[in-house]
């Protein structure tokens, strides 16, 4: 009798998992009645002028959102904060490599968005004309994009490390009436004379300039060329006056940001206003993981890119928290500067990217430790797959094993995490790189074989978004009259569903792995094998710090599997250091990879860290830097010359 009822109990058992059950809950509500999940979270998060009169529409190819809906984003980011408990709290923390350091609170941030939105406005913009900003990363660059959204102007902000013929193409394609630049800004030691660049961009685009104003702010206080009547100092047109925020419609530019075309004409991607707003601050909240009104975060992007535009300078200051900046690189003057910054400053997200990640992990564990950085609750990370070696160490040594490893992946075109976990609401679990987390609500994502169809569990194949797409993401492209390039660059290949040109796989728990760009495979011997694979692979290798891999012309195989190896303090090159590493991929990934190991001191990279393995590529090809030109995203060409010289000289050590 006894055991009966024991077999009885034990069929009443079952193990809930919370965290996942509701994760399930909230996709499957965005899923079924997207309208009303989004509308809810658009009512609840941001302040609107005139409600919208239609949630969402599908249009061919893109999805609009929250129709006649009138709000302004330099309002939501600012103004709103005034009447509450924030209007005192900091709102941005900056630091410079120099030792000088600002607390701008949001009473401040108000008088100075003002100031930057009077002098624009004495400059002749308006709504809808564009400006180009190129600026460092500083305060005066996030007050120069929120005065622009406050006169409805469409701000198009190029990376202070970007060249003149990057910036004069960017100028020439928005048609900018104004560029806002500073004299100058100190970078790892050295002086970066933006007021030139800017100079020597106007003077490529010659009389085909729309620019009539060049509006200077003081950084450093150097001697700059000045050309009257057009150049102008901020200081002195900057004054204090209160400029009404604009009423903008939900599905007006907020900004124009340029990722490079592989046509050489870089692309002009365009965000809305409402949507941008409401999605990339839900997931502020939800995978930032910056629920708590006191919540820091520290995040070491820079304006010129995607993270700086939604998550240093929108989302967390609609949202009321505070944003910590560094003007410098995250591991300059001293390699713990981050760590010191995080410490001092109590952030609670780490926001980075997996590069930055593998480059600390170079200078050892015992200078983080040093540190007391317990106030960390996740760290973010995006950019580029994220390899088990620095999960395991942002996890172990960052976090002292209680952060969570909130990885995602996400692009320009589309605004905000598509891919990830959610911190802030549930702790789903994590699983090592390069894994990139499940899909978030509202992100109808898959992964499709060459013949349209779902792969099965751990197949390989590309990976698509279907509609109705998310409110972040973009609105369209800058001058593509009838979607034209956007059709062909995101939607040629699966027609009505948007492919990024990422290679992917799903495996048996619905984790989505990023496996690096599809156009960035290596076919051995008929198996496609995805760079971000071999290279997790590499670096999980105890003497590893970095790694780049990429497959190279083998009249047996079709491509050879090429390592470029950048090694930990302590370890040096061998020939039997090689064998090791290349023993070490054998049982991570079996016979079919036995990686050639080449050991470099660096790796090429673009000022975002991103690895350019394309250059890595022609250089051992022997290509012309003319075929490189096209080929990087988020790379100048004066910076591809540059990254491939470099790298010649490297591989000619071995």
């Amino acid at each position: 009798m006894v055991e009966t009822q024991e077999i009885s109990e034990q069929k009443l058992e079952e193990k809930a998992d919370y965290n996942m059950r509701y994760y399930s809950y909230l996709f499957k509500l965005s899923k079924e009645n997207p309208a009303k999940f989004w509308g809810d979270l658009a009512q609840g998060l941001i302040t609107w002028f005139e409600p919208w009169k239609e949630t969402m529409k599908q249009e061919d190819p893109l999805t609009r959102w929250f129709i006649g809906g009138k709000l302004n984003a330099s309002y939501n980011a600012v103004d709103r904060h005034l009447n509450s408990p924030r209007k005192f709290k900091a709102a941005i923390i900056w630091e410079s490599e120099r030792g000088e350091r600002r607390i701008v609170t949001y009473q401040d941030l108000f008088y100075e968005v003002n100031r930057w939105a009077n002098a624009l406005r004495e400059l002749g913009v308006k709504k809808g004309d564009r400006v180009t900003i190129y600026m460092p990363l500083t305060p005066e660059g996030i007050f120069a994009k929120l005065a622009c959204a406050r006169l409805g102007a469409i701000h198009s902000v190029v990376f202070a490390g970007f060249g003149s013929q990057a910036l004069a193409d960017r100028i020439d394609d928005a048609k900018a009436k104004v560029v806002i630049t500073a004299d100058a800004y100190y970078r790892t030691g050295k002086l970066v004379e933006l007021k030139k660049i800017v100079d020597e961009a106007l003077d490529r685009l010659g009389d085909k300039s729309p620019v009539s104003k060049v509006l200077v702010y003081r950084r450093t206080g150097v001697e700059i060329p000045f050309k009257e009547g057009r150049d102008v100092y901020f200081d002195e047109v900057g004054k204090y006056k209160y400029i009404e925020p604009e009423p903008m419609d939900s599905n007006d530019p907020l900004f124009i940001l340029y990722t490079s075309g592989t046509t050489g004409k870089p692309k002009g991607i365009v965000h809305s206003t409402g949507g941008y707003l409401v999605g990339t601050a839900t997931m502020l909240l939800w995978s930032y993981g910056l629920s708590q009104e006191n919540d820091v975060l520290f995040n070491t992007s820079d304006i010129g890119w995607i993270v700086g535009h939604s998550y240093i300078t929108y989302a967390p200051l609609v949202m009321g928290r505070t944003v910590v900046i560094y003007e410098s690189a995250p591991y300059y003057p001293y390699p713990d500067k981050w760590a010191e910054i995080i410490e001092r400053y109590k952030a609670t997200t780490f926001g980075t990217s997996a590069s930055a990640l593998r480059a600390f992990m170079k200078y050892g564990d015992d200078y983080v430790k040093a540190h007391d950085l317990s106030s960390l609750r996740v760290i973010v990370t995006n950019g580029e797959v994220l390899n088990y070696s620095p999960w395991k160490w942002g996890l172990e040594v960052v976090g002292g094993g209680k952060v969570f490893m909130s990885h995602q992946w996400w692009q320009t075109e589309t605004g905000a995490p598509n891919l990830g976990y959610l911190p802030g609401l549930v702790y789903m679990p994590m699983k090592s790189g390069p894994a990139s987390g499940y899909p978030l609500p509202g992100n109808f994502i898959e992964v499709l074989d060459d013949q349209g169809n779902p792969t099965k569990p751990r197949e390989r194949g590309y990976l698509v978004m279907k509609p109705p797409f998310p409110p972040y993401m973009m609105m369209g492209m800058w001058n593509d009259p009838g979607n034209e390039r956007l059709k062909k660059t995101y939607f040629s290949k699966f027609p009505g569903i948007y492919y990024p040109g990422d290679y992917a796989m799903i495996d048996e728990d619905g984790y989505v792995w990023v496996l690096g760009r599809a156009d960035e495979t290596i076919k051995v011997a008929a198996h496609r094998i995805g760079s971000g694979e071999v290279e997790s692979a590499i670096t999980s290798h105890p003497a590893v710090a970095e790694a780049a891999v990429v497959g190279l012309p083998d009249p047996v195989k079709g491509e050879e599997v090429h390592a470029f190896i950048v090694l930990k303090e302590g370890y040096t090159p061998s020939d039997e250091l090689a064998k090791n590493i290349q023993n070490h991929v054998r049982e991570v990934m079996g016979p079919i990879v036995t990686p050639k190991i080449h050991f470099v001191d660096k790796l090429p990279k673009t000022r975002s860290g991103k690895v350019m393995r394309r250059v890595i590529k022609a250089v051992m090809m022997g290509s012309s830097i003319g075929d490189i030109s096209t080929m990087e995203d988020e790379a100048s060409m004066e910076e591809i010359k540059k990254a491939a010289e470099e790298f010649k000289k490297e591989v000619s050590k071995q």
